[in-house]
C-alpha cells in the first residue's frame, strides 16, 4: 500500500480534528487522539466514494507519525464490520454497497438464515452459501434476490467472528474418513479430523478443536482435543450438553483456592453489626431432593395481621464483588438443573454447606421482615444483616401433612403454631393476589425416577400442593419489597421484568378467541387482571386446556433490566429477585444493592444493561442445556417401545405437522404432516390448526388423539409417532 503522509509539525490538534463531534470524548481517552469511528463514518458518507489510504488520511489530516495507529484503528473497525476494504484496497461503509451485517443462524438441513444487527427481514442463506460459515458466525452479506418462498436471499461476502472454537459431536467413519458429526445439529457441516490429536474410534463422542474454518471450497478441519466415550454411556447427555452450550462446569483456580481459605462456620467476627434472631423459629421448606437451602421463614401474628421475615443466605458476605468467586458466579449466571446432576453457580462448600441454611447450625443471613395486613397488604418493611439458626428443615409434603391432612406427627410440635399462622397468612396473600389480577395459568411438572444403570425407570406428574404456594407466596412478597426499597431510594437494580403481549400476538389472540364466542378486556392494552378474568371464565369449559395454551404463548419472556416496566403476569409495578443468591446471580446483585443502601453508599457491577442481558442469556443457556438432556433421555425410555400406541393431546400445531404429549407418560412427538391422511393439510396460524383441503379434518391445538410409536431417534433426540390406523410414511436413510 502506497502511503502519503503528512510531515510532522504542529502537534496540536487541527480545525479538521477539532470538527470530530466526539473530539472531546477520544481527548478524554487518549493521550493523542485520533478521529472518532463514528467521525471516519461520517467523512466516508460524505465522500460517497471509496477512499484509499492516503485520500482518507488527508481528509482527516493524519500525521505520518499517526499512520501506523490509524491503520490499526481502521482495522478495528474492518473487523467489528463498521468498514470494508474492497478489491482496489479502498475503504467504504458496508452500508453504502449494500451489505448488511449480523449473525448467521443454521439449520440441520443445510441452509441458514442471517439475523440482522440492524432488527430488519432475516435474510435467507442457501445450502452453498453456508458452507462458508457456521451456526453462530457474525458475517457480512448482500442481498442477491428473493428465495422460492419469496424471502430475501443473501450471499456472505465475509466473515468477520467466527463462533465455534471447540465442537462436541460423534465420530463418524465416511469411507475411511473419519469425521465428527456436530451433536449442535445448526452445524450442519461435518469436521474432518486432523492428524495429531487424540484417538478415538467410530462411535464415540468427542471435543474437535477447530484448526480450519469452513470455507467456499474447503470443509472444516479440527482436532480431536478430548475423547467422551460411548453414545449410550450413563451421563453422557450431560456431558454432550455442557459442552454442546459452551456451560462452564470446572471451577477456576483462583476460585477453588478462595473457597479452601473460607471457614466452615459461622465465626465471631462476622456476627458483628447483624441482628440476632436465633431464637426465632425458622424453618426451611423445600422439595425432598433440595441440597442448597436458600430461604427460611418464620411468622407470628401482629394485632389483625402478621409480621412476616424470610431469611436468605448472605451470600455477599462470602462472595466479595470482583472477587474470583464473583467473577464464576457471573459467567455461570445461575446453576444448572439436570436430572440426578447440578451445575451449581457456587463451590459445593458455599451452595450446600457455608451459604446453605441448613437445621440445626448457625447461618448469616439477609431478612426482608415485613408487617402484613389481615388483607394480605404489605404495610411496611426493613432489611437488615442477621445472623439465624434454622431450627428444622422441613419438606413440602410434611408442612401439607401438618397443615392440611391434621397429622400433627409430621413436624415437630413446637414448630406447628408459625406453620398455621404462615397458612393463614397465605389465604389473606391469596386474596390480595386475585384482587391484584395476577395470572395464575395451571401446569404440570414432572419428576424422572432413574433405574440403577442410570436410565429413566419411569416419569411422574409432580404434585403441587398448598405448601408450594405457601412459600411461593412468601417469596413473592420478599421480592415485591426487596424492589420497592432500591426504587424508592433510586438505586439501581435488576428487575425481573415480564412484558404483556405485542400488538402483534394481541391481534393473533383476540382473532382466536373470537372463533370460541370468547374476548379478552382491556382494549389495546390488557392487564394481568384482563387475562385472569377470561381463565376464570373458561376453566369449566372443557377446551380450557386449548384456551389457557394459547393465552399463555401471547406472552413475552420474562428477562432481567434495569429498565424497570413492571411484571405482567404476576401484576406487580415492580419485581426482583432476591431469595435465591445460592443458584442465581441476579440475586446475588440484588443482595450487593440492599446491603450498600443500608450503608450509606452504591453498588456498581458496571453496565448494567450488559449485566441484565448476560444473566438473561445464562438463563436461556441453561434452559436450553436441560430440555436437550431431558429430551435425549426420554428419547432414550421410548426406544424400547417402537409400535405401541397411546393416547395424547395436541400440545403444538406448525406448518410440518402435529406435537403430540402422551398421557401419563408426559412425553412430546411429531405426527408428520405426511401421516396426517390422504389429503393436502394447510397451517393456520391464528387458529392454531391444519386442516384437510378436500376432506376439511382439523386437527387443532389440544385435540384428543390415538398415536403409535414409529421412531425413537437418539442421534437427534426425535420422536416419531403416526396416528393409529394410518400407514407409515416412507423412512428415509439414517446415517451410520
Amino acid at each position: 500500500m502506497t502511503r502519503k503522509t503528512k510531515k510532522n509539525g504542529d502537534a496540536g490538534p487541527s480545525a479538521i480534528r477539532r470538527a470530530d463531534p466526539f473530539f472531546e470524548r477520544e481527548t478524554q481517552k487518549y493521550a493523542t487522539p485520533l478521529p472518532s469511528r463514528e467521525y471516519i463514518e461520517q467523512i466516508l458518507s460524505r465522500a460517497g466514494v471509496p477512499m484509499q489510504f492516503d485520500a482518507l488520511m488527508h481528509a482527516l489530516d493524519i500525521r505520518d507519525d499517526e499512520c501506523e495507529v490509524f491503520e490499526r484503528r481502521l482495522r478495528a473497525m474492518l473487523r467489528d464490520g463498521q468498514l470494508l476494504r474492497n478489491r482496489r484496497d479502498a475503504w467504504l461503509l458496508p452500508d453504502k454497497a449494500g451489505l448488511i451485517r449480523g449473525r448467521v443462524e443454521g439449520h440441520a438441513d443445510g441452509f441458514g438464515f442471517l439475523r440482522r444487527d440492524d432488527g430488519g427481514d432475516d435474510i435467507f442463506l442457501g445450502p452453498k452459501t453456508m458452507r462458508e460459515a457456521l451456526h453462530g458466525d457474525r458475517v457480512i452479506a448482500r442481498i442477491t434476490g428473493l428465495d422460492r418462498r419469496g424471502r430475501p436471499e443473501g450471499k456472505i461476502v465475509e466473515v468477520l467472528e467466527r463462533a465455534n472454537i471447540r465442537i462436541v459431536g460423534r465420530v463418524l467413519d465416511e469411507h475411511g474418513v473419519k469425521v465428527v458429526a456436530p451433536e449442535d445439529k445448526r452445524l450442519a457441516q461435518d469436521i474432518l479430523v486432523a492428524a495429531g490429536g487424540r484417538r478415538a474410534s467410530a462411535g464415540q463422542v468427542v471435543v474437535v478443536e477447530l484448526v480450519g474454518q469452513p470455507a467456499r471450497e474447503a470443509r472444516p478441519v479440527g482436532r480431536i482435543v478430548e475423547v467422551l466415550g460411548d453414545y449410550a454411556d450413563p451421563g453422557m447427555e450431560i456431558e454432550i450438553a455442557l459442552r454442546k452450550h459452551e456451560l462452564p462446569f470446572v471451577f477456576s483456580p483462583e476460585a477453588r483456592a478462595q473457597t479452601r481459605r473460607l471457614p466452615d462456620s459461622v465465626r465471631k467476627k462476622d456476627r458483628a453489626g447483624r441482628e440476632d434472631i436465633t431464637a426465632l423459629s425458622l424453618v426451611t421448606i423445600d422439595g425432598e431432593t433440595a441440597r442448597d437451602f436458600d430461604d427460611a421463614v418464620y411468622c407470628e401474628r401482629r394485632g389483625s395481621g402478621w409480621r412476616l421475615l424470610v431469611a436468605i443466605a448472605d451470600v455477599s458476605h462470602y462472595v466479595e464483588a470482583g472477587s474470583a468467586l464473583d467473577r464464576d458466579a457471573r459467567e455461570r449466571g445461575n446453576s444448572v438443573y439436570f436430572p440426578r446432576r447440578v451445575i451449581p453457580m457456587l463451590p459445593e462448600k458455599l451452595s450446600n454447606g457455608l451459604c446453605s441454611l441448613n437445621p440445626q447450625v448457625e447461618r448469616l443471613c439477609m431478612v426482608a421482615d415485613m408487617t402484613i395486613s389481615a388483607s394480605g397488604e404489605i404495610e411496611g418493611y426493613r432489611f437488615y444483616p442477621a445472623v439465624m439458626f434454622s431450627h428444622a428443615r422441613l419438606t413440602y409434603d410434611q408442612v401439607a401433612a401438618a397443615l392440611y391432612e391434621r397429622d400433627v406427627s409430621a413436624v415437630p410440635g413446637e414448630l406447628l403454631p408459625c406453620l398455621q399462622e404462615i397458612d393463614r397468612l397465605f389465604r389473606a396473600l391469596l386474596k390480595a393476589r386475585a384482587r391484584r389480577g395476577a395470572i395464575d395459568f395451571e401446569t404440570t411438572e414432572t419428576r424422572m425416577e432413574f433405574d440403577d444403570q442410570g436410565k429413566i425407570a419411569r416419569i411422574v406428574p409432580e404434585t403441587r400442593n398448598d405448601a408450594h404456594r405457601l412459600i411461593e407466596e412468601c417469596m413473592l412478597a420478599a421480592n415485591v419489597c426487596a424492589s420497592d426499597f432500591l426504587q424508592s431510594r433510586k438505586h439501581p437494580a435488576l428487575y425481573r421484568i415480564h412484558e404483556g403481549p405485542t400488538p402483534e400476538r394481541l391481534e393473533k389472540l383476540r382473532d382466536f378467541l373470537a372463533g370460541f364466542g370468547l374476548a379478552l378486556g382491556g382494549g389495546d392494552k390488557p392487564t394481568a387482571k384482563d387475562y385472569a378474568a377470561l381463565l376464570d371464565k373458561t376453566r369449566q369449559r372443557p377446551d380450557a386446556q386449548l384456551l389457557q395454551t394459547v393465552m399463555l404463548r401471547s406472552l413475552r419472556q420474562a428477562v432481567y433490566s434495569p429498565d424497570n416496566v413492571g411484571h405482567f403476569g404476576l401484576a406487580y409495578d415492580a419485581y426482583t429477585h432476591f431469595t435465591s443468591p445460592i443458584r442465581r446471580y441476579p440475586d446475588l446483585l440484588v443482595h450487593r444493592a440492599i446491603k450498600a443502601v443500608l450503608a450509606g453508599g452504591r453498588y456498581d457491577p458496571g453496565d448494567w444493561d450488559a449485566v441484565g442481558m448476560t444473566c438473561s442469556a445464562t438463563e436461556r443457556r441453561a434452559d436450553e442445556a436441560a430440555r436437550d438432556v431431558t429430551a435425549w433421555l426420554k428419547c432414550y425410555y421410548m426406544r424400547d417401545r417402537i409400535g405401541e400406541t397411546f393416547s395424547g393431546s395436541v400440545s403444538a400445531v406448525v406448518p410440518f405437522g402435529l406435537f403430540v404429549a402422551l398421557d401419563d407418560i408426559f412425553i412430546e412427538g411429531l405426527v408428520h404432516i405426511s401421516d396426517l391422511g390422504s389429503d393436502y393439510f394447510h397451517f393456520d396460524e391464528s387458529r392454531h390448526e391444519l386442516a384437510g383441503e378436500r376432506t376439511n379434518v382439523r386437527y387443532r391445538l389440544s385435540d384428543r388423539v390415538r398415536v403409535q410409536l414409529i421412531r425413537a431417534d437418539l442421534e437427534t433426540s426425535k420422536i416419531d409417532f403416526r396416528l393409529e390406523g394410518e400407514a407409515p410414511r416412507a423412512g428415509g436413510k439414517r446415517r451410520a
